[in-house]
This record gives structure tokens, C-alpha cells and sequence, in this order.
């Protein structure tokens, strides 16, 4: 029998029993403007990659549970979907990304509810700003963790970009489709504080979003030994930040300190914070705050541990973090919800989940805010099927 997620605070599954749903990544809002829609991907497996061609259904959830399918994909990955978002000022239409077959390339779809596909982007989408006018997009073929790429997306044999000077972070406008290079290869080989290791290393980005008020970008710039990119994977990881016109450019936190305290990272409640679940004794976890604008920058932490590392993300009115952890030794993952003023915090969801054959199609469970703060919802596999729960913080 499974066991409930919490005595405490009622978890109610919205998607199917006995098939395998989930949305995908913490770092983004699932809902449509009026919070009614919630949008989900309907996947045929979890025990293996991709592979070419193989097919996702997206479809939309209400909070009683109604699923409809509306579409598919042939981008999907098992930690960030397809990357399926409502566009803000389009509010009956979302976004996903998708392969083209017949120019062989990765772009966005527009979907219309009640209509279908209206348009598309000539670029995939990562992120989207939280006003919605702005998308950041990347190649998801430099990327060698397939969990967070598509099988379509073919991993380049190149060790860098064939075109450094044109290829790296861009910004498109998603009113008008246009796009520009925000800040290239080139420039981020230029500015790595270790430019003397990337002989011989493949390198790649991920991990790209905007600030709260969609002045800032923030993206990872990672790189690894040629022999590895096919195998166990390990890599150096340096996080840069900029403003829209990567004028200021910068890396803010390279690998020794990535290596040796810091996990996961997300912007903050302010446009210069950036949120850190960070580890300075090298075993208990916490929310750690700074302000990317300083220089050096001074960590203030807002919670002692709350668990093993985590994915985390503040509440709308900032007043709440919501931090989940990597599986414990019973294979338990936790869901806590901190007080950011206090840092106290409350366990408010445990789920259970078996290994996965490979670490890139694991089951995370990525906690993710409606843009009200009444809603989280979760992807769990606790009851040995993917499926999306949902928590009503008011009810």
C-alpha cells in the first residue's frame, strides 16, 4: 500500500492513475493567467531516454483533475519536459518546443486553445521572462546530460561551438518572434576565470532564467573532458549573470566554489539576489542568499538545514521558500516549506521513490508555486507512476 505523502496537509493526485504524467522543472510557472489551466505532458515511459522520434502528449489539468490532451512533441526530456509555458500576453495560447522535421532544427510551437497551432518560433525556448515579453533560448545539442535535453536535439561531436562569436545566450522578443545574441562564446571563454582548462573540454550551457522583474539573466556555463561526455559525467560548473544586452557580463561563482558548497541555484526576491541551496560544512544544506551586484559577494543565510540538496524556490510574495531534497538512504525525498524570515521550516510532503536505471531519468520532485502562492504542485513517482499532485496551501 502506498504510503500518504503527509498526515498533515492534504496532496491530491490530478493526473490519471497507471499512466506516467509530469510537468518538468521547478524554475518555472505551470499555470495559464487565471490560474485555472495547468499545463502537463503526457509521457510513454520512464525507464530510458528517448529516442528519435518518440512522442509526448501535452495537455492542460484543471484543479479537479480534468486532463485534456491538446498536442505533442518530439522534445521531451524526463527533468524539464519540453518547456511548455503560457505566453502572457496571448492568454488562450502556450508555448513548447518541438523538432521541425523538415528543416531539421528544434523551435517553439504556439498553441491556441480551441484552435491548435497558430505559429511558431524559430528558436527553442528555456526560460520566459516573468512579464512574458521576453524568451531566453540556447542549443540544446551542445548539452551531454540527455535527462535535460532531446533526442532529436543530436549531441554535437564538436569540443566547442563551430561559431563561437555567433553562437551562446540569446534573448527573443515574444511579441515579435526576433532575436539577439545577448552574450556569446567567445565572450564567456574571455571571461572564465580558468580560461587555461578548456583545451581538450566539451562545453556546453543550461540552466538559463530571468530575475523577477525580467531585467537579468542568470545561466550555468559547464565543461568536461572530451572522454566523458558520452559516459558518467563529471563536469565544472561556472554560473554567469548579465542584464538583456550581456553588457555586464560577468561569472559570479566559479567551480572551486560550486564544487565545494553549492548545488542548485534560482534568482531571489529582488532583481540583484540570487537564492543558493549551499552546504559550507560539506553535509547539512540550507537557503543562502547574496547580492550578485557585490563585489565580493556576501552569502546571508536565511535557513540552517532542511535535508540533502535541493531544488528551491521563493514564494510570489517572497515570504516562503519551498526546497525538496535528493532521495535519502530509505530512497525518501522531502518537501519543506521555510520561513524566509525566521528560516524555520516544516516538512510538508515526503515521497518515496525507487531508483531509476539511469540518474537522468530520475523523478524529481521540482516544487512549483501558481503565481497566487495557493497552489504547489509536484511531479512523484511514489506510487510506481509518474503522475502531478497538487497541494491547496488554503484550503
Amino acid at each position: 500500500m502506498t504510503q500518504p505523502i503527509s498526515t498533515k496537509y492534504h496532496w491530491k493526485k490530478l493526473t490519471p492513475d497507471g499512466q506516467h504524467f509530469y510537468f518538468g522543472y521547478y524554475d518555472r510557472n505551470p499555470w495559464d493567467n487565471d490560474i485555472k489551466y495547468h499545463l502537463v505532458l503526457h509521457i510513454p515511459q520512464i525507464e530510458r531516454l528517448p529516442q528519435r522520434g518518440e512522442k509526448a502528449d501535452i495537455g492542460i489539468l484543471d484543479v479537479n483533475g480534468n486532463y485534456q490532451k491538446l498536442t505533442e512533441t518530439r522534445t521531451w526530456c524526463h527533468q524539464q519536459g519540453c518547456m511548455e509555458l503560457f505566453l502572457r500576453h496571448r492568454p488562450d495560447c502556450f508555448v513548447y518546443n518541438d523538432y521541425d522535421e523538415a528543416n531539421n532544427r528544434i523551435i517553439a510551437r504556439i498553441y491556441q486553445l480551441g484552435k491548435g497551432i497558430v505559429g511558431q518560433y524559430e528558436r527553442p525556448i528555456y526560460a520566459m521572462s516573468p512579464d512574458g515579453k521576453w524568451a531566453v533560448s540556447l542549443d540544446f545539442s551542445r548539452i551531454p546530460r540527455r535527462g535535460y535535453s532531446y533526442a532529436d536535439a543530436v549531441l554535437s561531436d564538436d569540443l566547442q561551438p563551430k561559431d563561437p562569436d555567433h553562437e551562446g545566450i540569446w534573448l527573443m522578443d515574444l511579441h515579435t518572434g526576433e532575436s539577439r545574441l545577448v552574450c556569446s562564446y567567445t565572450r564567456m571563454f574571455e571571461l572564465h576565470p580558468f580560461a587555461w582548462s578548456l583545451q581538450g573540454q566539451h562545453t556546453w550551457l543550461n540552466h538559463a532564467i530571468f530575475n523577477c522583474d525580467g531585467s537579468r539573466l542568470l545561466w550555468l556555463f559547464r565543461q568536461c573532458p572530451d572522454e566523458c561526455k558520452r559516459e558518467k559525467i563529471h563536469w565544472w560548473t561556472f554560473m554567469y549573470t548579465s542584464n538583456l544586452e550581456g553588457s555586464d557580463a560577468e561569472c559570479i561563482i566559479d567551480q572551486l566554489q560550486w564544487d565545494h558548497y553549492i548545488s542548485h541555484q534560482i534568482w531571489g526576491r529582488t532583481p540583484r539576489e540570487i537564492l543558493v541551496d549551499a552546504s559550507w560544512d560539506g553535509v547539512h544544506h540550507g537557503a543562502v542568499v547574496f547580492d550578485e551586484s557585490r563585489h565580493p559577494w556576501k552569502a546571508q543565510m536565511l535557513s540552517t538545514s532542511h535535508g540533502l540538496m535541493a531544488h528551491m524556490v521563493f514564494s510570489p510574495d517572497g515570504k516562503w521558500i519551498l526546497a525538496d531534497s535528493y532521495p535519502d538512504k530509505d530512497s525518501n525525498q522531502h518537501l519543506v516549506l521555510i520561513h524566509a524570515e525566521t528560516g524555520a521550516w516544516e516538512e510538508i510532503g515526503c515521497f518515496h521513490h525507487e531508483p531509476t536505471p539511469t540518474v537522468e531519468t530520475r523523478n524529481d520532485i521540482h516544487p512549483r508555486w501558481s503565481q497566487d502562492g495557493r497552489y504547489v504542485t509536484v511531479d512523484s513517482t511514489h506510487d510506481g507512476f509518474r503522475g502531478l499532485y497538487l497541494l491547496d496551501l488554503k484550503a
